[in-house]
């Protein structure tokens, strides 16, 4: 009786053994797989909703709510302007889209700076900064490079002309690196065949404005197209016809004339002048 109690003791203290190390073994591998969930959360992109085009929209294009979805972005990438909302979209309905200023991409996120208000056309008034007004300035292929301009262009705007008073003739830097909003009746950035431009919209202050129109209307403007990536921060340019020549500007020195002090004579009727010391 002894031997069977001392059996059942022995086999009871075995499985209590067992079964504390089996517990000991799940709660550690709960504790690993709290640690690695916990280590994930640390590490997760945090995402918030935000709107993308479907397909590709075109310049000018209305964008309608078949051309937009809804998915998760990351915050840490999180475009400047997106739109979290279709009430951002389309607060006044889908019966008043807006429509794209810049080709925008499939897949790519929605932002106010590609897309006119709702209702509003994709027109130069669209794409004027606060405060700021257009200018139109006629061109030929003789004044610059008409061929080459693009909206989302910079140039810098000379003048030429006579100069008040001496007569003459410089070329000025007036105004640099002015943003082009327009080439001709068109806007569109993304317009990629090259023609002859009689006109361009530059997008300038109403001082540089009137500065613009005073030089028009005394002179030649002409310009210079800017590098995409150039920030050179240029001023004081101006050439005339002698510094373009390498003509020296020569000045008159004005000799003052000697004073000559004389004595007539009369030697019958002849009159003599005889040059004499001057005395103050």
């Amino acid at each position: 009786m002894r031997i069977i109690f001392g059996l059942v003791l022995v086999i009871g203290v075995a499985l209590a053994g067992f079964a504390v190390h089996m517990t000991r073994g799940y709660l550690s591998t709960y504790q690993a797989e709290l640690d690695r969930e916990k280590s994930m959360r640390a590490n997760a992109i945090r995402t918030e909703e935000i709107f993308i085009a479907t397909k590709q929209i075109g310049y000018g294009q209305p964008i309608l709510p078949d051309m937009v979805k809804k998915v998760r972005w990351p915050v840490e990438a999180m475009p400047k302007d997106a739109f979290h909302s279709e009430e951002e979209i389309f607060p006044e309905g889908p019966e008043t889209p807006r429509v794209a200023l810049r080709s925008i991409e499939p897949m790519e996120p929605l932002m106010a700076v590609k897309v006119s208000d709702p209702g509003e056309a994709a027109g130069v008034a669209s794409l004027l900064s606060k405060g700021m007004r257009a200018f139109a300035i006629r061109v030929d292929v003789t004044s610059g490079v008409s061929g080459l301009l693009r909206p989302g262009d910079r140039v810098d705007v000379y003048w030429s002309g006579r100069l008040p008073g001496s007569g003459v003739e410089v070329t000025k830097l007036i105004q640099p690196a002015m943003s082009l909003i327009a080439v001709d009746q068109t806007s569109d950035t993304e317009r990629r065949s090259s023609f002859i431009a009689r006109t361009v919209t530059v997008e300038a202050t109403p001082t540089q404005v009137a500065a613009l129109a005073t030089a028009r209307n005394s002179g030649r403007l002409s310009l210079a197209l800017v590098g995409r990536n150039d920030d050179t921060v240029v001023s004081g340019v101006e050439v005339d016809k002698r510094a373009f020549l390498g003509i020296e500007e020569q000045t008159v020195a004005i000799v003052p004339k000697e004073e000559v002090c004389t004595v007539r004579t009369r030697k019958g009727g002849q009159i003599i002048d005889t040059p004499i010391p001057c005395t103050d």
